[in-house]
């Protein structure tokens, strides 16, 4: 009888110290920053400066690219991957201090670009010359920041002609001159009834004619500033807001604005605010950008799964619902009738990429090759990166997964999770892990 009670004794102890270890674990992974560790540089004190701003043939100037869609309209890439990509440049210094994650993606306009960082009280911005990495202005502002995942920005900057708008997790818009790094304005959206999610502001800008629109939560769930001066055009709604940026969208010659927040896909007038439909879909993470071709809309979430709408100004109709694709963060790229996609929880590097039909919802294929993580599309290929940094060219077939190339180690010493997205333009491919920005040549020789 005391074997019995010695060995229950021994299970139940067991059972206690890994439940305890599992509650450590998600707590750090839930509410603390990734340490950051590996190479780090100093932020370079002589700073280069170009006075002339020039455009490129295939600039990336905002979240997802020029049209919203993850698809860079660069042509002729290098397709042989078997001895790597050129490196072009390297910099380590866009996160300083040991917990300071950020995890923005680059956004360029000829010879610059523009990410965000962190230091242990400020959020950085930085304007990088793109033909060698030097650094050409730097400036920051002081922001308390919650520690989940890092205080550090998740929003990707949106560059508009001379001026670029940042969002930082603490709810700060900021308007900065793209030439110097002049401050224009900055707005808290907080102080106008916003509230953000658990892991803080994360939705991309999106300027629209005069307009600077952002997800605030809270009492001020949709927002809208003057994009010269800042001053509040509109708020409207309440509820969480979600993680994805807002898009525009084309319904015969009227323009929309489609946001994916708390509560689900909300059609809105991008003049005064107006919801004028909203599709349920509950779910604290609604993180992934909505995917449109035509007049059909493609939403998923993490556990949720996925749908198709078709909408009209007045309403929409569900067409189809399904769990085939059920991503945490990763944004699905539509492509000739098809998804492509990474489904699955974006912390490990695990998971099924797959082909969906977009008319039907039908499952055509999927592969474990590629791990978990995240994808754009150039010149009739995909380019995805695992969580891990390796890189993946596939070409899209509806058919069968089709691997062109890889590329071990694009990003090195990533302890954590690579989860910022690649970003291509005018011939280079942008890679970031926290601190770390590498810029690959991606065109033949």
């Amino acid at each position: 009888m005391k074997k019995i009670w010695k060995i229950i004794l021994s299970v139940l102890a067991v059972l206690v110290l890994s439940i305890a270890i599992f509650i450590y674990y998600s707590y750090k992974t839930i509410y603390k920053s990734e340490k950051i560790d590996g190479k780090r540089e100093a932020i370079p004190s002589g700073i280069t400066g170009i006075n002339e701003i020039d455009k490129g043939n295939a600039d990336w100037p905002n979240w997802r690219g020029q049209h919203f869609d993850g698809k860079s309209s660069l042509t002729g890439i290098n397709t042989n991957w078997s001895e790597g990509l050129e490196k072009l440049w390297e910099v380590n210094f866009l996160c300083q201090g040991q917990a300071t994650a950020s995890w923005s993606a680059p956004v360029i306009v000829g010879n610059r670009l523009v990410i965000p960082g962190r230091d242990e009280k400020n959020d950085l911005v930085f304007c990088i010359n793109t033909d060698n990495g030097e650094l050409i202005w730097q400036t920051s502002y002081e922001a308390e920041a919650g520690t989940a995942h890092g205080p550090g920005s998740r929003a990707t900057p949106f560059i508009d002609g001379n001026y670029v708008y940042t969002f930082g997790r603490s709810g700060d818009l900021v308007c900065w001159q793209l030439t110097n790094g002049e401050l224009i304005w900055r707005k808290n959206v907080n102080d106008f009834g916003g509230e953000g999610p658990i892991h803080g502001h994360s939705s991309s800008p999106l300027v629209y004619e005069d307009k600077v629109i952002v997800q605030g939560g809270g009492d001020a769930l949709f927002m809208a500033f003057n994009k010269h001066s800042g001053e509040l055009i509109w708020k409207s709604n309440t509820g969480l807001a979600g993680f994805a940026a807002p898009i525009l969208i084309k319904e015969k010659d009227d323009i929309y604005l489609l946001i994916y927040h708390g509560k689900g896909l909300s059609c809105i007038e991008p003049e005064n605010g107006q919801e004028i439909w909203q599709v349920p879909w509950e779910f604290h993470m609604n993180a992934t950008t909505p995917a449109v071709v035509d007049n059909v809309v493609f939403i998923t979430s993490f556990t949720m799964g996925c749908q198709a709408i078709q909408i009209t100004k007045d309403k929409y109709k569900v067409l189809w619902e399904n769990k085939a694709i059920a991503a945490h963060h990763s944004d699905p790229i539509i492509i000739d009738g098809y998804i492509y996609g990474y489904t699955g929880y974006s912390g490990m590097n695990k998971g099924n990429f797959k082909c969906i039909e977009l008319k039907t919802g039908k499952e055509m294929w999927r592969t474990r090759e590629i791990g978990q993580g995240t994808t754009s599309y150039v010149d009739g290929h995909l380019i995805c990166m695992d969580v891990k940094g390796n890189l993946f060219l596939v070409k899209p077939d509806p058919e069968a997964f089709n691997l062109i190339g890889k590329m071990e180690n694009a990003l090195n010493e990533v302890k954590y999770l690579a989860w910022t997205v690649p970003v291509v333009a005018n011939g280079k491919l942008y890679l970031r892990y926290l601190q770390t920005l590498v810029c690959y040549n991606l065109m033949y020789e």
